[in-house]
């Protein structure tokens, strides 16, 4: 910090024209304004310094954090309920809940023991029991930040118009209400879409990985459980959907 040169009792030499610099990032004060603290000096950079670290490389890693919540609320399970297993395993019943859509208004987290009675349904909530209870279910587990399994919803998607007697619907692990509206949008999804964005859900199946997809015959009882990228084409996952009709049930 540097004073004015000269004693107290000496006038002020007038102020000599100069030719100033032209700083784009420095806001000119009005007129009116305050004036300047002499103390400053005049070349400094009032914006405030660039953080040390630059924390943008690293945003990769909340998606990862985020499976990392979802397989921590997993082994919780595991301790505490002894679900174990990554998704239910054919033969057995499907874990019902109702889960915010991601369409809707509806904010907050899954209902792990949600009403099975349409009278008392929240029309902007999926609810599972609801579902499978009227029809064959194929329902998918994903993250928003992940192509192969976003690539899965978009597989049921495109077999939702072809087997139109199945009910098709997906769920996004940690994902939150807003991420999951914008990968709606943005893949043009019809087929309901809910969001687990506390990862009960994801616990609830034991979900580690994705692509992930239920297939329940109507009452919800597992067919089939397949994970693995193998199953992220309407191609694959075709024959699978065909099995679900109580055509193919009965000649079965």
């Amino acid at each position: 910090m540097s004073d004015v040169p000269g004693g107290e009792d000496r006038a002020p030499a007038p102020e000599a024209p100069s030719l100033q610099r032209l700083d784009p990032d420095r806001a000119v004060s009005p007129p009116s304004g305050p004036r300047p603290d002499p103390s400053v000096p005049p070349d400094a950079d009032p914006r405030p310094p660039r953080p040390v670290i630059d924390t943008r490389p690293y945003r990769w890693m909340v998606g990862i954090i985020g499976l990392a919540l979802v397989a921590g609320i997993s082994v919780y399970m595991f301790a505490s309920h002894g679900v174990g297993t990554s998704g239910v395993t054919a033969g057995h019943q499907l874990r019902y809940f109702a889960a915010p859509l991601a369409t809707t208004t509806l904010e907050g987290d899954a209902n792990a023991h949600p009403t099975c009675s349409i009278a008392k349904h929240d029309p902007r909530a999926l609810n599972v029991c609801l579902l499978a209870r009227r029809a064959p279910l194929v329902l998918a587990f994903f993250v928003t930040g992940a192509g192969q399994c976003v690539r899965q919803v978009t597989a049921l998607q495109a077999l939702a118009s072809r087997f139109p007697a199945v009910r098709f619907a997906a769920v996004a692990i940690g994902g939150s209400h807003r991420a999951t509206a914008a990968a709606v949008r943005r893949h043009g999804w019809t087929i309901p879409v809910a969001y687990d964005q506390d990862g009960r859900v994801g616990a609830l199946y034991g979900v580690a990985a994705c692509p992930m997809v239920e297939m329940a015959a109507r009452g919800g009882i597992v067919r089939d459980r397949l994970i693995g990228d193998r199953w992220q084409t309407a191609a694959a996952l075709a024959p699978r959907v065909q099995d679900l009709m109580p055509s193919a049930a009965s000649s079965g």
